[in-house]
């Protein structure tokens, strides 16, 4: 036995390190796990457990490898299969994915979450009609199981049946991610709101807050008060919005209220389709916001000013699929006439700092104080180029050109069509083709921004 671990057996080593798995202390049970999968390395459940550990620990990469080992010696035990499939989709390897959610239906037809995996695989690969077929028949199957509701929620919503998608989307409160609020009057279920009064609050991230700001003008129509939490970020940005609305930042200003309502079942109640989707809320920038952009494109107006971002919230579950690394923007950087702009603050930022990059890309958001500095210095740029973050809900609520990079598994809004997406008219869909292949992106996106760049010489 290896590195002198005082272990009586290598059995006693094993169960050692799932205990230590099981008690949730990661560093010890990974250490074991390796010391034992040395000494016995054909034991398909250990490097199954491995798997799962290093899932557990945003190790996406690393637990495919080792479910992979895992199902080169047991290609038949559901453990085994599910932990693979789990860690195959979230390493983006979609139709291995999808291949084992196919198989494991057929072996566990009585599971509730096989039906919610593969119909999120179906997603994943853009079948969306199987998708919404087998999520159906799981909810037939087991009509209490909320992941297939949610799981048929986002196929709905990606088809562009919102009506049906945000029905089927209340759902999420029976999950296990979400829990509802606890106010002492009734959720809004759709009741005429004349003289009544509402109180609206977020639910997600900043972009989908901005994103469903556009309802709350038609809100006001329906003759309500309305009262709304808006999070200090997008408390300037918001001026506008919440005119004639009551903001509240802590429970004693509540006072009374008729209803609550999340922003996101808006589009629900207010009868949306895709044809009837309102244009984006109108957004405040404020003058001091504009003089600091000013001041920090200034030495650049000669040049084609490109505003980037590379991550968004780093405590997002799948921050991995929608990022990449800040020097992924390198890559552009000797296009003639080009001068980038950071738009990221955040986590991340001293990385970018300290390797250099910040001295080709301008760090122009590192210290901005909310969103409203944030949409000031885009109004100044002649393009933002972003992955998918609150970022481009501001660029496209404010009419500004921005070009979306999208994994392969786009959020539900930049479906059904392949380029664009009606929510926002001045953003451009970029999607990659296959699941984490940036380096086609980068490369289609070098061409396209050389040539944006020389039409915008010869105006």
């Amino acid at each position: 036995m290896k590195e002198g671990i005082p272990i009586k057996s290598i059995s006693e080593l094993r169960q050692t390190a799932i205990e230590a798995h099981q008690k949730g202390d990661l560093e010890v049970a990974q250490k074991l796990y390796r010391i034992y999968l040395y000494n016995r390395p054909k034991d398909a459940a250990i490097w199954s457990n491995l798997g799962a550990l290093f899932r557990s620990e945003k190790s996406y990469d690393l637990a495919a490898y080792a479910n992979a080992r895992a199902l080169e010696l047991d290609k038949t035990a559901p453990s085994v299969m599910n932990n693979a499939a789990n860690a195959f989709y979230d390493a983006g390897r979609i139709k291995e994915a999808l291949k084992l959610r196919e198989a494991i239906i057929k072996e566990q037809p009585n599971d509730p979450e096989g039906y919610s995996g593969l119909g999120k695989c179906y997603r994943g690969v853009h079948d969306l009609d199987a998708a919404e077929a087998i999520l159906k028949k799981g909810i037939k199957k087991f009509p209490d199981y909320a992941e297939n509701y949610i799981q048929l929620a986002f196929t709905q919503l990606s088809k562009g049946d919102y009506q049906a998608g945000f029905e089927t989307f209340n759902w999420r409160w029976k999950g296990d991610e979400l829990s509802p609020p606890e106010f002492s009057f009734p959720k809004w279920s759709g009741e005429d709101l004349q003289g009544k009064t509402i109180l609206i609050i977020p639910e997600q991230g900043f972009g989908d807050t901005v994103l469903m700001a556009r309802f709350i003008p038609q809100l006001k129509e329906t003759g309500c008060t309305i009262k709304m939490v808006i999070k200090p970020p997008l408390r300037r940005l918001f001026a506008k919005v919440d005119q004639d609305i009551d903001v509240i930042e802590t429970q004693e200003e509540l006072g009374e209220c008729d209803y609550w309502t999340p922003m996101m079942d808006l589009p629900l109640h207010l009868g949306m389709t895709i044809d009837t989707i309102p244009a984006p809320a109108t957004m405040a920038v404020p003058e001091d916001s504009v003089e600091r952009a000013r001041n920090i494109v200034a030495p650049f107006n000669d040049h084609f000013k490109i505003g980037v971002m590379w991550s968004g919230s780093v405590t997002y579950r799948a921050n991995h699929k929608r990022s990449f690394s800040h020097d992924r923007f390198l890559e552009l950087s000797d296009i003639p006439n080009v001068q980038m702009f950071s738009l990221y603050k955040g986590p991340l930022l001293d990385a970018f700092n300290n390797d250099g990059t910040s001295s080709i890309i301008v760090d122009a958001a590192g210290n901005d104080r909310d969103f409203a500095d944030s949409a000031a210095l885009m109004k100044e740029l002649d393009l933002v180029i972003s992955m998918d973050s609150a970022i481009v809900h501001v660029a496209g609520s404010l009419g500004i050109e921005v070009w979306n990079l999208l994994h392969s598994e786009p959020y539900w809004l930049y479906e059904p069509f392949p380029d664009h997406t009606p929510w926002y008219p001045s953003m451009r869909l970029i999607v990659q083709q296959n699941a984490g292949d940036w380096d086609s992106v980068f490369a289609n996106l070098k061409k396209d921004i050389t040539k944006r760049v020389e039409d915008w010489k010869t105006k």
